[in-house]
């Protein structure tokens, strides 16, 4: 009985060590990131942006601005192209991220819509922010001078009032015309938008500063 002992043992301890090996995965493979031009089997991807007519002064002022942040830190080639009238862009074979391309076309577009350079290049820095643009006649259908009043009201003496929602909302707001743009996280832009709303229908300037005065103070309390 005691020579049979450790040979049972023995094959025990053999069976279960076969069992763990056979349990064992083998270890995982590690791929390196692929390169932006690797994403697209090596194809050059390209965004193009419209510029109107009244953004070429400008463009041609701030060309530095825009160029350096994207050619330099975002690794992303662009151009002018004077015969279609649009600003052109695309990968290169050291872009680090393909994303960077569509961050430096919202960019561009910020631009064009008429938000400062310092504003705008916020887009490529910050992934949260967006761009929102909507019309006064998408609100309520106004004419004459009752769209005159309307826009008069949503800036405000000395642009007052645009001011007040930008700092209270910590958004930037570009009002061309009938046209409305709002550059900002989206809870801040739909936090602007109803006040804009609100002036758009008539609501005093007043009444919507205490309102923003409330939503902020609560936006500070969950933060």
């Amino acid at each position: 009985m005691s020579t049979e002992a450790p040979t049972s043992m023995e094959t025990e301890t053999v069976a279960s060590e076969t069992k763990l090996e056979s349990n064992t995965l083998p270890p995982k493979p590690k791929f390196e990131p692929l390169k932006a031009h690797e994403m697209s089997d090596g194809r050059i991807q390209f965004r193009k942006v419209s510029v109107p007519p009244h953004r070429y002064s400008p463009l041609k002022k701030y060309w530095m601005d825009i160029y350096t942040p994207i050619y330099e830190q975002m690794k992303i080639d662009i151009r002018m192209n004077l015969k279609a009238r649009k600003v052109e862009l695309k990968t290169r074979s050291d872009t680090p991220d393909v994303s960077n391309l569509q961050k430096c076309a919202d960019f561009v577009q910020a631009f064009m819509l008429g938000f400062d350079v310092p504003d705008a290049i916020a887009l490529l820095r910050l992934d949260e922010l967006y761009v929102e643009s909507f019309e006064i006649k998408d609100v309520k259908t106004l004419r004459g001078e009752h769209l005159s009043r309307a826009i008069g009201r949503l800036s405000g003496k000395g642009g007052k009032t645009k001011f007040a929602i930008e700092n209270a909302t910590k958004t930037r707001i570009v009002i061309a015309d009938t046209k409305i743009h709002i550059l900002g996280s989206f809870a801040n832009i739909k936090i602007a938008r109803d006040s804009l709303c609100s002036l758009i229908l008539g609501s005093p300037a007043g009444k919507v500063y205490s309102k923003l005065r409330q939503v902020t103070a609560r936006l500070a309390e969950r933060f």
